[in-house]
This record gives structure tokens, C-alpha cells and sequence, in this order.
């Protein structure tokens, strides 16, 4: 039984069958231009003028035609800075949700001012009952009676706390955008706040990572608000680039994927009443659109040409699972994971991605008849993996392709290279630490949501040693599947493993008690419980990861290496820093699901890495 639901609709929403498909044409984000500077830095004992590049970016609320034209258009909050116009060539100022993608350079680093005119109240209801940013430092149990949304709590819905984390950057904790360095327009700043200006090194592999917010409790507001963005790192070098063969330039196509749901004045709704309202007023374990939405806009086609095609795609939505395939069968290849490329190529029929996995596609459209329209498909449950099928007409559907009938001949693909990367694997060298997801279940459903049964405020029991090699053993106590993210690293998963989880649970319950706890966890070993071989991760999962889908019924293993990914296997030992950065200072870590209505609700942890 799966104790999750669909949240009801409480008021009139726009009806998703109402909405036009592929009508709406999808649009590449634009791409921020940079400010060239030229810093003074020491390297190998001399100092030299290294080229850096700068952004100002703001966050801002703005209206965009989500919808297609003629339907009301959306308010949104987003991302704005300078881009370069593609048909002036002219530097202009865009505003645009998801925001500019940030195209770097790996070796050049990166520094970003992080700009906040987000003023007013928070469009959406703030949980106040959840462990959160709290600016206003109001009561977490407020007196009864609690009051509706709108308008919630006055002290809960301004001024609105934001800070942008990086997802999958090797970043000091400085600038990872950890949910306590907060800040909101007015100036007020949370616990961990240093800076608005952030140092990114880009010393990473070439990949594709996105930036979205983080704020402490109200992470899915924000995002679902529309503050995520794509960050890519390319290799400088043309040379690499053209060995590959890869598509680039208008046929290298970021696409973000995300479900939304709309009143009927445009205006996207979000629940209003918890599942269990006399714990917490306004918060739902897990939230599902009943639209999609791709880069911005619901349910886009896309015009190809014949020839082959770059996708970058990621999971941007707060909750949902997609399984996508191509409607009429055509396989696609994936080069990709979250930390880069893969070893070898892997060709694939479909694509299971949780929330913030990305995966790096080739879809070749060379051998598809001019006038042919492909629907892009899901039929992932929700909540996953046991919850209800996505309705075929609505969520069941992403974007279309559409092969116009004056298409030029096709291009056909060049070959790729049998060997893309040369991925080590990593040695374990240092204790391993065996883990549980846990929930806890109210009258209709989970009230809380938690790593090893703590609350985020429980002492700190996770510090890595810098230039480690541990291995992480997960146990999912729970009945969906979690997407676990690890800030800083990039790892590699070992295996999956089926065990007894009602009989662990039983017994963890007993050394442990009920969580959440408020004391050490005592650790359970897995092995007496465990039920089937090691299953080794799925070919196009054999690659860097920084989000991996931990199953109900199963243990996970990742190997977690504490040090940047280039470093070759054996060429570093627990202690030794070679990150171009200190690990250790600043505010520390978090790992966390990236269901972010889990993430809001306690699923998040601190770590540390110590010299």
C-alpha cells in the first residue's frame, strides 16, 4: 500500500484537456554573456593574471507565456541577466524562466552576483510548522487556529529568503548555496550567509548541471516558482569537441522538464492544504502538475531537420518520475550522465529519470519520413514507483518533434567514438556507513520524512575525511523511490541489493526507537536481512553521479570519493586535499532527496569533509 495521494484541488483550476498540444514551440534558453575579468592568483608559487568571467543575475518575478498564445499569460519568478540577442547580436537584458543557461568553459572560473527583487509576499503558501528559513523568526507551532491561504501567515509569507545552489558543482561550501546562507532583497541573511558573490572553479568534467534555489523549508516554493536555470561546463578544447563528433551549436538543445498546474487566469497553482492540516497547515508530501511543461513552455513541438540531434535533458519538476520513450519505437542513444560523459555509449528504447537527474541524449532523426510528428512519452507512476498511472492524454505526454515536409535531405550521423570516457573504478579506502530513509506516517498519510531517522537540527554525524573513498550503504525504509543527492561530489554507484525491509525496520526500531530521534543512530549491519544477489547499476548509470534513485525493498551502495573527479584512482589518500578550494571551511554540506516536498520536510542532512 502507498501511503502518498494526489493532493485534491480545493478551487477551480484550468482544466488540462483544455490546453492545446503542441501548439506552443519550444524555445532554447538563452545563453548569459559574460563579463571577461582578469584576477591575480598564485599557482605553483607564482603569481599570474588568471581570465575569469562574471555575471550579474538577478531574481525577479515577470510574466511569460507559458500557455499557449491566446490563453492568459503566467506569473513567474526567474532568472535575468545579459544575453547575447541571436539576431541583432546585440548584449540585451532577458528575464526568462527556467534563466539564461550559463555556457562555460571547464579551466575558466566562473564568479556570479546573485541579486534578489524578489519583494512582496511569497505568491505561494509558506509552511511555517516545517523547520525553515524563517526570516522573521515567527513561532514553528503558531496558535491555533491556523489561518487559510490565502493569505497564510503574514509573518511566514514576506520577505522571501532565496540562495542558488549549484547542483552537481565541485564548490567550496562557501558558495554551494546552502539552505541556511539565505538572503532576501530587504538584506535580512540566514546563519551560514557569507556572500552574494559565488566562485565557481570549473576545474569539473565537461557536463550538463543546472542552478536552482535552495532556500531552508522552502525549496519547492521557490522552484515551483520557477528559479532553475541550466549551467553547462564544455571542454575548451575544439580539438576534443570535433573528436567526438557531437551535435552542436542549434542542434545542441538544453530541455528541462517539469510539471505545472494553472488556474484559470494563468496563474500557477499549488496545494493550499496539507494531507494532515493539524500537524502542518499547508504542506503535501509530494506535489503532481497535471500539465507539462518544457523549457517554459506546455506541451511544445519542436521542428527537426533529418539529421541528428543533441538533447540535454533534465528532471526539473519537484516530484514526478518520467519513463520516456518515442512514440513511434525509435531507440536513442545516451552519452551521458549528471557528472559527464559515460565510458562507452548506450542505446536505449527509454529513460527512467527521477527529479534532478540529467541524462545527455542523441536522438537521430535522419531516417524519419518528412511529415512524420513523434510524441516524446511517460508512463511513469506517481508517486513512484507504486502510485498511480499518468493519465495518457495529459502527463502521459511531454513535447513533440515534428519532421516538416519540406525538410532538406537527411544528414546522416557521424560515428561516435567507442570509448568516450575512461571513468576508474573507485576503491574504497576508509570505514563505510550504512544509512536509512525513514517515514513517519500520520492519520492520512507522512508527516515527516527522514535521513537515518534525524531531523535536519540533530548533531552532526556525517564528517568525510578530504581525499577519502567511502562507501555509502542506504537502506529504504519507506514505500517510494528517492532521489538521493550529494552535494560537492560526483559518485559512483556500486549495486542494488534486495533485503527484508519490514524485518530491518522492526529491529532498527528497537535499537533506535521511534524516529524522529533525538539522539546518535545506532547502526543496524544490512547483511542478515539481505534477500537477493547485488544488482550491478544500469548500463547508462555506469558514470558519474551526483542523484541516484534509491528503491523501496532495497539497499543502494555508492562509492563517494572526496576528492575532484580528474584524479586518477590510487592517486589520493584520506587527508589529502586537491580540490582547488578547502573543504573543510565554510558552512559544511548537505545530502538530501530531491522529491524537494521531502527536502522542505526534514529529508536533508548535514556532512562535513575534515582535513
Amino acid at each position: 500500500m502507498n501511503h502518498h495521494k494526489e493532493h485534491p484541488v480545493k478551487y477551480k483550476t484550468l482544466d488540462p484537456a483544455s490546453i492545446p498540444k503542441f501548439v506552443n514551440q519550444l524555445v532554447k534558453p538563452p545563453v548569459y554573456k559574460p563579463f571577461i575579468v582578469y584576477n591575480k592568483v598564485k599557482n605553483n608559487g607564482q603569481f599570474c593574471m588568471e581570465e575569469q568571467h562574471l555575471y550579474f543575475v538577478d531574481l525577479c518575478e515577470f510574466e511569460e507565456q507559458i500557455l499557449p498564445e491566446g490563453m492568459p499569460m503566467t506569473k513567474v519568478w526567474g532568472y535575468g541577466g545579459v544575453v547575447i540577442d541571436q539576431e541583432s547580436g546585440k548584449q540585451v537584458y532577458v528575464q526568462s524562466s527556467p534563466g539564461p543557461t550559463f555556457q562555460t568553459i571547464r579551466g575558466i572560473a566562473v564568479l556570479i552576483k546573485w541579486q534578489s527583487q524578489l519583494v512582496g509576499a511569497h505568491p505561494f503558501a509558506v509552511d511555517p510548522t516545517l523547520h525553515w528559513a524563517n526570516p522573521n523568526d515567527m513561532p514553528m507551532d503558531p496558535p491555533k487556529p491556523w489561518p487559510p491561504f490565502p493569505p497564510g501567515f503574514g509573518e511566514a509569507q514576506a520577505p522571501i529568503p532565496v540562495v542558488t545552489h549549484l547542483h552537481g558543482g565541485e564548490v567550496s561550501s562557501l558558495y554551494d548555496g546552502h539552505p541556511d546562507a539565505w538572503f532576501t532583497a530587504g538584506g535580512k541573511k540566514g546563519p551560514a550567509y557569507v556572500s552574494t558573490l559565488y566562485y565557481y572553479p570549473n576545474r569539473q568534467e565537461p557536463t550538463t548541471l543546472w542552478y536552482h534555489d535552495h532556500a531552508l523549508g522552502i525549496t519547492r516554493l521557490n522552484v515551483y516558482a520557477g528559479l532553475s536555470g541550466f549551467y553547462l561546463i564544455r571542454e575548451g578544447d575544439t580539438c576534443f569537441r570535433a573528436k567526438f563528433n557531437l551535435p552542436e551549436g542549434p542542434y545542441d538543445i538544453p530541455i528541462a522538464i517539469q510539471d505545472r498546474s494553472f488556474n484559470e487566469d494563468g496563474s500557477l497553482f499549488f496545494p493550499t492544504e496539507g494531507d494532515n492540516p493539524e500537524i502542518h497547515p499547508y504542506w503535501v508530501p509530494e506535489f503532481f502538475g497535471d500539465t507539462i511543461m518544457v523549457n517554459g513552455k506546455v506541451w511544445p513541438n519542436l521542428n527537426v531537420e533529418r539529421r541528428q540531434y543533441r538533447f540535454r535533458v533534465l528532471n526539473g519538476s519537484n516530484a514526478r518520475f518520467y519513463h520516456l520513450r518515442l512514440s513511434n519505437g525509435m531507440n536513442f542513444v545516451q552519452i551521458g550522465t549528471d557528472g559527464g560523459y559515460l565510458n562507452v555509449p548506450v542505446e536505449l528504447n527509454s529513460l527512467l529519470l527521477a527529479p534532478a537527474e540529467r541524462a545527455d541524449l542523441l536522438i537521430d532523426f535522419s531516417d524519419v519520413r518528412p511529415g512524420t510528428r513523434i510524441v516524446m512519452m511517460n508512463d511513469a507512476n506517481a508517486p513512484f514507483p507504486d502510485g498511480d498511472e499518468p493519465d495518457p492524454d495529459t502527463v502521459g505526454q511531454i513535447m513533440q518533434f515534428t519532421v516538416p515536409d519540406d525538410s532538406p535531405p537527411p544528414v546522416r550521423p557521424p560515428r561516435l567514438p567507442d570509448r568516450l570516457n575512461h571513468i576508474q573504478r573507485l576503491r574504497q579506502d576508509s570505514p563505510h556507513r550504512t544509512l536509512t530513509l525513514n517515514e513517519v506516517l500520520g492519520p492520512n498519510g507522512p508527516v515527516i520524512i527522514l535521513l537515518n531517522g534525524q531531523k535536519w537540527s540533530a548533531p552532526l554525524s556525517e564528517r568525510s575525511a578530504v581525499g577519502s573513498t567511502e562507501e555509502w550503504v542506504i537502506a529504504n525504509l519507506t514505500m517510494d523511490t528517492h532521489p538521493i543527492h550529494l552535494h560537492l561530489v560526483q559518485f559512483q554507484i556500486l549495486n542494488r541489493q534486495d533485503f527484508n525491509m519490514e524485518e530491518y525496520q522492526i529491529r532498527w526500531e528497537e535499537l533506535n526507537g521511534i524516529p524522529p530521534l533525538d539522539h546518535p543512530t545506532i547502526v543496524l549491519p544490512v547483511q542478515p536481512y539481505l534477500t537477493g544477489p547485488p544488482l550491478p547499476p544500469d548500463p547508462n548509470e555506469r558514470g558519474w553521479k551526483d542523484t541516484v534513485r534509491m528503491n523501496p525493498n532495497q539497499v543502494t551502495r555508492i562509492l563517494v570519493r572526496f576528492a575532484p573527479q580528474d584524479v586518477p584512482v590510487g592517486a589520493v589518500s584520506p587527508g589529502e586535499n586537491l580540490y582547488p578550494f578547502d573543504p573543510s571551511v565554510g558552512p559544511g554540506y548537505v545530502w538530501h532527496c530531491h522529491i524537494i516536498d521531502h527536502e522542505d520536510n526534514e529529508m536533508m542532512r548535514p556532512y562535513e569533509v575534515i582535513s
